[in-house]
Order: structure tokens, then C-alpha cells, then sequence
């Protein structure tokens, strides 16, 4: 079994109406509700529970967070978004979506400021298999489409990904690397950018399609216990 964490801070579903009637329960569970299945169990966390829902013993106990945030990054304190950073460090996988690549852990990840272009009209995004061989992308054609989509567009200020997965195109021209690929020590990261709050990307097929196969693809190849510089002995004098 792989035990994933659907990580919300589950602010715009209670604020504003639109989403409210999209994501009843969530984005969290509606994220949970397709991620559910005989080889995946799946618990959720929000910004509102003790400690945001990621003590040490929830992170040990998940083998990949998947972290959705837009207007309350701040409000995560920095211990937990250490933890989380250590947690990747030591093995569990990440995945960020949408607004997520401003969020403290995987700012801290990154090593950059996550920022971007963006514009908020609504447009069609045609998002683009450009590493049709990699297992994010696993039966996903060569586009898809989503009618409605929050526009991000280049530069993105990110290290330079392992593998682009995924690249959008939006009505006005601009284009964004919308499915990354890092490594970071023992852990595996999967930037997402569709999920913007007003739409309902998350019930999209190709969009659960590609959400599960990363979190697949995220899961822990090796797991350490602590972060550590040991010291070695020199090779037939142990």
C-alpha cells in the first residue's frame, strides 16, 4: 500500500462561494476521493488541524504529501515546513500543485523564490506530453485540454527540472513548464501547475490520470531515519 497525505490549507472553500460549490468538501478530499484505491490509502490534512496536520509521526507514517496552498503560505510555520523539507530529504515524495510552488517547503526545496507569471481571464490551457517516456505520463495523449485554467507563464524562477513532463500553452501565447521533475537527496518532487481554485481541474480524467501516476512515480525508492554526516573509516581498517 502507498499512504499518501492530501495536504489543503482549505481557506478559499470557506471564503468564497464559487469554490465552495465546486470543491464542497475540499480540494483535499476531491483530491483524495480519485487518489483512493486498492493500492492507495489516502488520510487529509488542513492548515486548521494541530500543528497543520504534519507531525513527525503523520509524515513518517506517509510515503507521499501532496500539498495544495494559494493565500495563507505564510500561515504555515516554519517548523512544520522544516519538517516536511527533512521528510523529502529523508525519502517521502512531494508533490506541489498549482499555487504550490510558492509554498515555504517548497521554496526551501527549491532553493529559489518559485516565482512566476500570471494571469487570472479564465483561458483554455492546452498542456503538452513532451516526455511521453516518463512515468508521470503514462496514458496521457500527446495534449489535453482544460476549457478554464488560471494562466502562469514563463520565466519560472525554479532550478533547472530533471525531466519536463508536461509544458502549457495558454490563448495569449504564453507557455509554462507545468509538470517537473527534481530529486532532492533520498526524495522524488513533482511540481503540478493545473488546480487553480475556480475551476474544476481536479475532476478532469487526464488530471487524476496524471496525479496518480506521480504519486506511483514519488514513491520512496529509500527511506533514512535522520539526516546525518557520519564519519568513515578508511577502507580495510574497519
Amino acid at each position: 500500500m502507498i499512504r499518501v497525505t492530501v495536504w489543503n490549507e482549505y481557506a478559499h472553500e470557506k471564503t468564497d462561494e464559487k469554490v465552495r460549490e465546486i470543491y464542497p468538501n475540499g480540494i483535499h478530499n476531491a483530491i483524495a476521493d480519485f487518489l483512493r484505491c486498492d493500492d492507495i490509502v489516502v488520510r487529509t490534512a488542513t492548515l486548521d488541524d494541530e500543528e497543520c496536520g504534519l507531525t513527525e509521526e503523520v509524515l513518517n507514517d506517509t510515503d507521499v504529501l501532496l500539498w495544495w496552498g494559494h493565500m495563507k503560505h505564510q500561515m504555515v510555520p516554519d517548523e512544520v515546513a522544516v519538517r516536511v523539507r527533512d521528510a523529502v530529504l529523508k525519502g517521502m515524495g512531494a508533490i506541489f500543485l498549482h499555487s504550490g510552488h510558492h509554498s515555504k517547503p517548497f521554496k526551501m526545496l527549491m532553493g529559489t523564490s518559485g516565482n512566476l507569471s500570471w494571469r487570472e481571464d479564465g483561458d483554455m490551457e492546452r498542456i503538452w506530453t513532451v516526455s511521453p517516456g516518463h512515468p508521470i505520463a503514462q496514458g496521457i495523449g500527446r495534449y489535453f485540454e482544460l476549457p478554464h485554467e488560471e494562466t502562469y507563464a514563463e520565466p519560472f524562477s525554479i532550478p533547472q527540472p530533471d525531466d519536463i513532463v508536461f509544458m502549457g500553452w495558454y490563448e495569449g501565447g504564453e507557455v509554462f513548464r507545468s509538470g517537473c521533475t527534481f530529486h532532492r537527496e533520498n526524495g522524488k518532487i513533482f511540481y503540478f501547475q493545473p488546480g487553480h481554485e475556480s475551476f474544476p481541474t481536479y475532476y478532469d480524467s487526464n488530471v487524476q490520470t496524471i496525479i496518480r501516476n506521480a504519486v506511483k512515480w514519488a514513491c520512496p525508492v529509500k527511506r533514512v531515519d535522520a539526516l546525518e554526516c557520519p564519519h568513515i573509516k578508511k577502507i580495510g581498517t574497519e
